[in-house]
């Protein structure tokens, strides 16, 4: 029963990556022959149209959320609680691979296809290349996996809709935020979010084998 179970995460998993590499593969392509650029000017038009003062703020704080000292911060205070608090000390070393992961897979990339940042209407500066988005990468990578490791643990359905609301909203947000000031393309954040995607896959299957059947409740 369990190899059963276990060879049919695999074969899914394994959909998930090509499918995921296809996608990214993709806007990639769309990205050097340019013809994405109409989606980008069409959001980033949408985005950055909604501007006001109060909306900035708040944009720049999500912003600051979503970068380095932010995702630093926030890894290091849900490693803390799961590895002294509650004891859980396989899921809070997997939080520190899989964010370790996302910064070196982002870094690769990011040289890789060397895309410039958008000079259109800058509210803040930004260093670096432009795709795919670290900031959407690390908000990606950071939010689904402590959801997923919250959701091995919590039992209620309300729970569980709650983590994947609150993921998704991080997400969304911290990403059209980049957008909103001026320092990605869209296509960068959903770049990123693919490939965070395409990561966090490999990642949790990876993690899934190693834990096999010895893991029946989180922290066990």
């Amino acid at each position: 029963m369990y190899l059963r179970k276990h060879s049919l995460r695999l074969l899914i998993a394994f959909i998930l990556c090509i499918s995921f590499g296809a996608l990214f593969s993709y806007i990639a392509t769309s990205i050097s022959n340019k013809s994405i650029a109409h989606f980008d000017n069409a959001v980033i038009a949408f985005v950055q149209g909604l501007e006001a003062p109060w909306l900035t703020v708040v944009m720049k704080g999500v912003t600051w959320i979503g970068s380095g000292f932010g995702v630093v911060l926030i890894t290091l205070v849900v490693f803390v609680v799961l590895f002294f608090k509650f004891r859980f000390r396989k899921q809070a070393y997997f939080l520190l691979i899989v964010i370790a992961g996302t910064v070196l897979f982002n870094t690769i990339l990011k040289h890789y296809f060397e895309r410039e940042r958008p000079t259109i209407h800058r509210i803040m500066d930004a260093n670096g290349f432009s795709f795919p988005s670290g900031h959407s990468m690390m908000a990606f990578s950071l939010y689904v996996i402590i959801a997923y490791i919250a959701w091995r643990n919590v039992k209620t359905v309300a729970s569980r809709v709650l983590l994947v609301l609150f993921a998704g909203f991080m997400i969304i947000m911290i990403g059209s935020s980049r957008i909103y000031v001026g320092v990605h393309y869209p296509s960068d954040v959903v770049g990123g979010i693919v490939a965070s995607a395409l990561w966090l896959t490999i990642a949790i299957s990876v993690y899934a084998i190693y834990q096999g059947p010895r893991e029946k409740k989180m922290g066990s």
